[in-house]
């Protein structure tokens, strides 16, 4: 049905968590979209299974995909072939969310809200009042809280929280940012993300949110995924 609104759930190694998030995003839109709401698995070939549980669980759910990747490419190409295959099937909003319960599901309601009520990017932010972190060391806090900062100095924007990955777009948004010419991967891909929506006039909104430590499994962050951050950022603003 065109209009819908489409979350897309990236996996590498979610065995422990798939079914569960994949039962809360379900319950969250269920009630806030109607009967009119699809969730995509885009899984990188996980070799614990996730694809195969994801498989399972989508032949008992009309609203729910799988689109299986053959190897481990990185958070940034995995949502835009999930942007991608929403697209072509006429979604009008389009969902970002981590698939280890960092970002609470319920949350999912609010951001639609916003983008129903006038915003044309709504993204979970953990520094506006009334959003945070929880179960953070100082270092992890440090490294996040200064990322956003930086990024915000360099490409001089207003949006506090520039590296989460929490987000709804309208379709008409990644339309004209031309989503698919993004290179960046990790923080940086959100960065550039909000960076273009910024640019090209679209208004976004900030929806305080509380992100959490995952449940279960391991972490993907790395240093590495921080570091290309710091390079490609300046670069952002000479595209």
């Amino acid at each position: 049905m065109s209009g819908e609104p489409w979350l897309i759930l990236p996996t590498y190694n979610e065995a422990e968590n798939v079914e569960s998030i994949i039962a809360a995003a379900g319950e969250v839109l269920a009630r806030a979209a109607g009967d009119g709401y699809r969730v995509l698995i885009v899984d990188d070939g996980s070799p614990d299974g996730t694809g195969r549980i994801a498989d399972e669980l989508a032949r008992e759910r009309d609203w729910l995909e799988v689109l299986h990747r053959s190897q481990k490419g990185g958070i940034g190409p995995a949502y835009l072939a999930g942007f991608s295959h929403a697209l072509e099937r006429d979604a009008g909003f389009v969902m970002e969310m981590d698939s280890d319960f960092s970002h609470d599901p319920a949350d999912l309601a609010r951001l639609l809200a916003a983008v129903h009520a006038g915003a044309d990017l709504a993204l979970g932010s953990r520094y506006v009042p009334g959003g945070g972190v929880s179960d953070w060391g100082l270092l992890r806090r440090l490294i996040s809280e200064g990322g956003s900062t930086y990024a915000r100095w360099v490409l001089g924007l207003c949006v506090r929280d520039l590296t989460g990955g929490f987000k709804c777009f309208r379709r008409e948004v990644l339309e004209a940012i031309h989503f698919d010419s993004v290179r960046s991967q990790g923080y940086a891909f959100q960065v550039e993300l909000t960076y273009r929506a910024v640019r090209a006039g679209f208004r976004v909104v900030e929806v305080p949110i509380v992100f959490r430590d995952r449940r279960r499994g391991q972490s993907k962050m790395s240093w590495r995924i921080a570091a290309e951050a710091m390079f490609v950022v300046p670069l952002l603003r000479f595209r």
